[in-house]
């Protein structure tokens, strides 16, 4: 019992490290909300001296993904793209494993959060207003038949620092 308290102890003493985030992406936290199996997690790393926002996006149980985004928004508000983290074809079928991995040196090009920066990026992580959408499509009409096809997003999660919460 003491070698718990002491190793909670220990971990409570460690501070967050505010360079890194993480986002956990299901379908409850879609708005609305998906019924999906898919899973996955956005990782990421900001060096602002560099001006470099390092990330990895793994995902499971997921097809046919076509975008994903860091949105400028609260948990449970739909809102703009702010930067994009990958782009691909309709109709690719299943993945599991590394959807997208890379730097991002700014935000988009005219986003629609008005991020001018990395810091701007950042500043709505801290804020909790940002959050990883992975958006999804068949290319079969109509749109949102089920896993797979949700154009809106199957997935989603909002960016949060990394470490004990």
């Amino acid at each position: 019992m003491l070698v718990g308290l002491l190793a909670a102890t220990a971990a409570a003493a460690i501070p967050p490290d505010f360079s890194k985030f993480v986002a956990p992406l299901s379908g409850r936290n879609e708005v609305p909300a998906r019924e999906t199996n898919a899973r996955g997690v956005a990782l990421f790393t900001l060096d602002e001296g560099a001006g470099e926002l390092t990330y990895m996006l793994i995902v499971a149980n997921i097809e046919n993904v076509v975008a994903s985004h860091i949105h400028c928004g609260l948990a449970g508000v739909n809102a703009p793209v702010g930067v994009t983290l990958f782009i691909g074809p309709a109709g690719t079928g299943r993945l599991d494993g590394i959807l997208a991995q890379g730097t991002a040196m700014a935000p988009d090009s005219g986003n629609g959060c008005d991020w001018a920066t990395l810091g701007d990026v950042a500043a709505a992580i801290m804020a909790g207003r940002a959050y990883v959408n992975v958006h999804t499509n068949d290319g079969v009409a109509p749109a949102n038949t089920g896993p797979g096809d949700f154009p809106g997003g199957e997935i989603r999660g909002q960016i949060r620092v990394a470490g004990p919460r």
